[in-house]
């Protein structure tokens, strides 16, 4: 018995991250059971999982149950989760009398809050939570200039100027992303997410507009974290936006290669930023 691989409980948003982690995990021998949300999960997880269940949000219960069935000693969560499209249901679809009773008892309705809650639940059950991003570490955003061009005096200005706001919003667990241009902040992430956020933003800054994402303050990092991709590139030069900050360290990174390709096409500067990095390099 003492041969057989331990199981991991990968519970399963969109796109493409959780096949990402159930790949890394099969590489580290771990067996995979799976829990995908009708409506939201990337399916294809159930089809290439070890084992596999799907289910609505809020079945906080079912979900305990099959992972403790599965025999799972831990747990981690990917992807993401149309948070508007849950709402919309209201908080009535949470029939299930575990996650009710969670929902009673919490201080406020916000991601951290929610993932903390849902986080001590697991952990209750014997099952530890680790972070997705152990399973794929290449996904990490690296400290530095990442593109050919570097920013200038004022794409700087505006990424100390994100970076504090960002963290002054995602203090108040409202979300990861602002948009600003010249010290005025032209958007903010809440519900909608970051593309329809630089949307939004670039639409009211204009061009040169400068994109911040960073982890909050109080975030539950093995549970959330900051991501980019090519999409937001794209999103960025359709809104003529020059500059994308990205917490080093603290934020996934997708596709980085194609990504920074298409950032130095449309010549948009790419930063792993930490306070350091902004405190040396932004003052020059």
């Amino acid at each position: 018995m003492s041969d057989e691989p331990k199981t991991l409980g990968l519970v399963a948003g969109g796109g493409g991250f959780p096949l990402l982690v159930l790949q890394g995990a099969r590489q580290q021998g771990l067996r995979v059971a799976a829990v995908a949300f009708k409506g939201h999960s990337n399916m294809d997880v159930l089809r290439q999982a070890d084992a596999g269940v799907a289910l609505k949000i809020g079945q906080l219960s079912q979900l305990l149950d099959f992972l403790k069935q599965q025999g799972a000693s831990q747990v981690t969560m990917a992807g993401t989760i149309d948070k508007a499209k849950a709402i919309s249901r209201g908080w009535a679809m949470f029939t299930d009398p575990r996650a009710r009773r969670i929902l009673w008892g919490m201080t406020g309705r916000g991601d951290d809050v929610l993932l903390k809650a849902v986080t001590r639940e697991f952990e209750v059950e014997g099952m530890a939570v680790i972070p997705p991003h152990g399973f794929v570490p290449q996904l990490a955003t690296p400290e530095g200039v990442l593109t050919k061009r570097r920013p200038d005096a004022r794409e700087w200005r505006d990424l100390r100027f994100g970076w504090k706001t960002a963290k002054a919003v995602g203090g108040l667990d409202i979300g990861q992303c602002v948009v600003v241009r010249e010290g005025i902040v032209a958007a903010v992430e809440a519900l909608e997410g970051t593309d329809k956020t630089v949307r939004r933003g670039c639409e009211l800054g204009g061009p040169g507009c400068v994109v911040v994402k960073v982890l909050k303050p109080s975030q539950e990092e093995r549970a959330d974290m900051p991501s980019a991709g090519p999409g937001t590139i794209r999103t960025m030069a359709k809104g003529k936006a020059t500059c994308l900050g990205l917490e080093a360290g603290k934020s996934l990174f997708f596709e980085a290669e194609k990504a920074l390709a298409e950032a130095d096409k449309a010549g948009i500067c790419v930063v792993g930023m930490s306070e350091a990095l902004l405190s040396d390099e932004g003052s020059a």
